[in-house]
């Protein structure tokens, strides 16, 4: 199978958790602060970056991989 590009042309900025904690009943992480429920997302990298000075956030930029797509026939399962 082959992995759709949709929905792949939008620069998302997420925020960290400050405070995590350990839940002792569960074992599962949580948090008081609500903004690491917040994802923002920007149709360009510079409307991110300018959102992210404007608000002084500190930013970590994550580029997106290079994809090599392989065009592939539905033919090619029965040849070799």
């Amino acid at each position: 199978m082959q992995s759709g590009l949709g929905k792949t042309d939008k620069w998302v900025l997420e925020f960290q958790t400050k405070d995590p904690t350990k839940n002792p009943l569960m074992g599962w992480e949580s948090s008081n602060d609500t903004l690491t429920e917040l994802k923002l997302k920007f149709s360009t990298k510079d409307l991110a970056l300018n959102y992210a000075k404007k608000m002084k956030i500190d930013v970590e930029i994550i580029e997106p991989k290079k994809r090599k797509i392989i065009k592939k026939s539905y033919a090619d399962n029965f040849l070799e």
